[in-house]
């Protein structure tokens, strides 16, 4: 029973960040803190006698566990990157050598990063040079997730986490008895079939970025690009990191296939990716579908509301699945 005010999301204001923040941070006098984006995630950006640095707050559902895991991925790779052109995003450590602080919140418990702020601009990929440069930056990002080592305990990009938590939140968002629910259950055990014979005959595992769709993970400058946003990194197959870029939609039709080849090229040009973890692309592009169709409802009740989640837009799933011919 609700006894006071309880919020679903909140969009915490810049002074109270400021108040909660500045003091554990060496990074000169706040001259400014403004909220940036509304994303997943709040991002603010802080402008201090220092310079300019971002803030990200996450959302209630992400633990500190969650948030450990990225931060330790990311200090390795700063580590790991430095031989090359590629780099990730800085978080700046605190006086105590902490890197979050946890936040009150009228929803509860929120976690707050500061980065250092990025140089440079979104690469839109639309020509070969570009997608060379971005396919040979992946290829070095995941050379070096190969060489680390993480402790933490975290989830697989893998069939349960992609398609079977997809499958369960969708069900239980439209309800067992919704016309579409059989057809659902039996596109997502199809899907998972194929995936496992695909995997059964060889593909690439390990750490990857999870987002790596080429839209706004990444920032180039010069001829090196700089990775962030790695807050769905976790083990998995390489071949669903690059399908991410492989079913970007910002891309002329008539222009993908020649754009994926030189991304592709790119990509080998530093690491192996093999025939076989290339066949598998398409399989991972339905499976990506079908992950963001659960990852649409999983915030439907608590920051989108379900106005734009109609039948429209499960008509525009259940059909574009169908267009697969899976089953």
């Amino acid at each position: 029973m609700y006894t006071q005010p309880t919020a679903l999301h909140s969009v915490l204001d810049p002074k109270y960040l400021e108040y909660c923040l500045s003091k554990h941070y060496d990074i000169g006098e706040w001259n400014e803190c403004l909220y940036w984006l509304r994303g997943l995630n709040d991002t603010y950006r802080i402008r201090t006698s220092k310079g300019l640095y971002i803030l990200r707050v996450y959302r209630q559902a992400i633990e500190e566990l969650d948030v450990a895991y990225e931060l330790s991925l990311l200090t390795q790779l700063q580590r790991e990157l430095t031989s090359v052109a590629t780099q990730v995003s800085e978080p700046m450590i605190q006086r105590d050598g902490h890197l979050y602080t946890i936040l009150d919140a009228p929803e509860g418990k929120r976690i707050a990063v500061i980065f250092r702020y990025l140089s440079g601009t979104e690469n839109l990929l639309h020509d070969e040079k570009s997608c060379f440069s971005f396919g040979k930056s992946a290829a070095e990002l995941h050379a070096a997730m190969d060489r680390i080592t993480m402790n933490q305990p975290r989830f697989h990009l893998d069939t349960p986490f992609l398609i079977n938590q997809s499958l369960h939140r969708i069900v239980d968002y439209l309800g067992e008895t919704h016309r579409s629910v059989s057809f659902l259950r039996e596109f997502a055990g199809a899907l998972m079939d194929r995936i496992h014979t695909a995997a059964d005959q060889g593909l690439d595992w390990g750490i990857c970025h999870g987002d790596m769709h080429g839209n706004n993970n990444a920032f180039q400058d010069g001829d090196h690009f700089t990775h962030y946003d790695f807050e769905w990194s976790a083990q998995g197959w390489r071949a669903y990191d690059l399908a991410q870029v492989r079913g970007r939609k910002r891309q002329l039709e008539d222009r993908k296939e020649v754009l994926w080849d030189s991304f592709i090229s790119g990509y080998r040009s530093v690491r192996d990716f093999s025939e076989q973890d290339e066949s598998a692309i398409e399989l991972f592009m339905i499976a990506r579908r079908f992950w963001i169709m659960g990852l649409d409802v999983a915030f439907i009740h608590n920051d989108s509301g379900a106005l734009d989640f109609s039948e429209d837009w499960l008509e525009g799933f259940v059909q574009e699945f169908r267009s697969y011919h899976i089953i």
